[in-house]
């Protein structure tokens, strides 16, 4: 059992606002009788049910159904043809298998669009969030953007690895993302050849990938680390080594000697104690707390001790899960509702823990997309900055407006009579409240709201505030007035937080 900073909560102090912040963190919220369900399963359990998802059945969620060939490369009959088309001077083939490509790139634009959806509709559904909330971090973490790439199976191929390697070891996800064709291309890595190394996927391997801007490695080590990269490039959608453009030569990285290739560099990397300190950070700010500039104090020894662990277990993301989960650092309350809600969070959280309608996913995406997360297109290989960049004038009106969408099927951009999916029933919340008489408590249900919503117990103004609404609107709560409450606590500043 884990001891100093890294030691397990107590189980008895594993109660309902704990579930309530667990499923928050390592998913997107829960229901009440999901919070209280896992609840009952005290605190080792729940976080075994959580992070070893793998036995829970994905029947229920649709399955991939996308095309593998419409950016297929041109075949050598076709390259021919254009060829000798150009050197004959026939237009009209150059021309018709020009709007051929421009055909195609329209076709795979549109199933990019389609991706999106189902990803987004994936996050939803899941019967496994944590396995979406660590592919949607691994795309942040090694982020690639459709925009450069403009293929989108090789997108739905990388989201697939990431989702495959969620919780396994962090050691084979560096080793397959080095041989992933959307990486390959969004990096320069199919121009990496021994006489013109490209030292792009090197130095991003390094300096975002796995040990931090900076850290343990020099300039010449990003050199060296491309040389060893050279031939990785890929075919189609298949990874391939290409041995007459790899140096073989002998190269020095990180202060050691030999004839290294790509596998033989991320190996290296994995040696430095930077490494795990780096990954750690970053699933501590993805977890537990977002905290600007360097952590200090309790947060550092936490991350460092994690990091020990990660290098112990032979970097185990699902061992570092599983002591963060159950540590009593992870439920301070300075680590409780302390992080702003990611435009994806926001989203998904809101339909998966209050139970609103999904309403129209295109118009979510596009949402995700105005409030600064469009996903498969990351604003750079840094990914998503996320904190306190969320959250501005514009994006902050599209968070609220989203939530009333959500919560009423009214779009900001139609009429007030026009409506998006069926009515919602927000009663569900509540009902466990009511006494043996069926009456439903006004200041009871108010902060139960307010705590549900909010993630943390609410302040007497909030409290105040929202029975003085329920009193001049009949004093008894009924669904319609559910949903107006919903909305007005939605609206608020700390409903950002998570």
């Amino acid at each position: 059992m884990a001891r100093g900073a890294l030691k397990p909560l107590h189980e008895s102090d594993f109660e309902y606002w704990s579930t309530h912040h667990l499923l928050n963190r390592a998913g997107f919220g829960g229901t009440p009788g999901q919070v209280r369900a896992l609840t009952n399963m005290g605190l080792e359990n729940a976080v075994d049910y959580i992070v070893d998802y793998q036995g829970v059945s994905m029947a229920a969620v649709e399955a991939d159904r996308f095309d593998e060939d419409i950016m297929r490369p041109r075949s050598d009959a076709e390259r021919n043809e254009i060829a000798m088309a150009r050197q004959a001077g026939n237009e009209a083939v150059v021309e018709r298998l020009r709007l051929q490509r421009q055909a195609a790139q329209r076709a795979d634009r549109q199933q990019m669009r389609e991706i999106q959806i189902w990803w987004l509709a994936r996050m939803i559904e899941t019967p496994r969030p944590l396995e979406e909330k660590l592919t949607l971090f691994w795309h942040g973490h090694f982020a690639t953007s459709y925009r450069k790439i403009e293929d989108s199976y090789h997108m739905f191929r990388q989201n697939q690895m990431f989702r495959a390697g969620a919780t396994g070891s962090f050691k084979a996800l560096a080793h397959d993302i080095i041989r992933d064709p959307a990486m390959l291309k969004y990096l320069d890595n199919n121009r990496n050849v021994r006489r013109s190394p490209n030292e792009n996927l090197a130095r991003e391997l390094m300096e975002l990938f796995t040990l931090g801007e900076g850290n343990a490695y020099t300039e010449q080590d990003i050199k060296e680390g491309a040389r060893a990269l050279t031939g990785y490039t890929y075919d189609d959608n298949n990874f391939v080594f290409a041995e007459r453009a790899h140096d073989s030569g002998p190269k020095r990285i990180l202060g050691k000697i030999g004839n290294y290739n790509g596998e033989d560099f991320v190996n290296i990397i994995l040696t430095k104690r930077a490494c795990s300190e780096f990954l750690c950070l970053k699933l501590y700010r993805f977890f537990v707390n977002d905290m600007p500039g360097e952590p200090t104090g309790a947060a550092r020894k936490f991350i460092i001790e994690l990091a020990k662990l990660f290098r112990d277990t032979n970097y185990s993301i699902k061992a570092v899960l599983k002591t963060m989960f159950t540590s009593a650092h992870f439920y301070e309350q300075e680590n409780v509702a302390s992080m702003i809600k990611s435009p994806i969070q926001l989203i998904i959280e809101a339909i998966r823990s209050l139970r609103t309608p999904t309403r129209n996913l295109a118009a979510l995406v596009g949402a995700g997309d105005l409030m600064g997360q469009n996903i498969f297109y990351p604003p750079s290989v840094k990914g998503w900055p996320g904190g306190r960049t969320w959250i501005n004038t514009s994006t902050l009106f599209v968070r609220q407006n989203l939530l009333v969408y959500l919560l009423t099927g009214r779009r900001p951009d139609a009429y007030p009579w026009e409506k998006d999916g069926s009515n919602y029933d927000a009663m569900h919340l509540i009902e466990h409240l009511r006494d043996e008489t069926g009456a439903i408590d006004v200041e009871q249900a108010v902060v139960y709201l307010l705590r549900f919503t909010l993630g943390r117990e609410p302040h007497r103004t909030r409290v105040d505030e929202l029975k003085n609404f329920v009193k001049t609107h009949g004093n008894e709560i009924n669904n319609t007035l559910l949903v107006a409450l919903l909305s007005l606590i939605t609206a608020m500043p700390e409903y950002q937080l998570c």
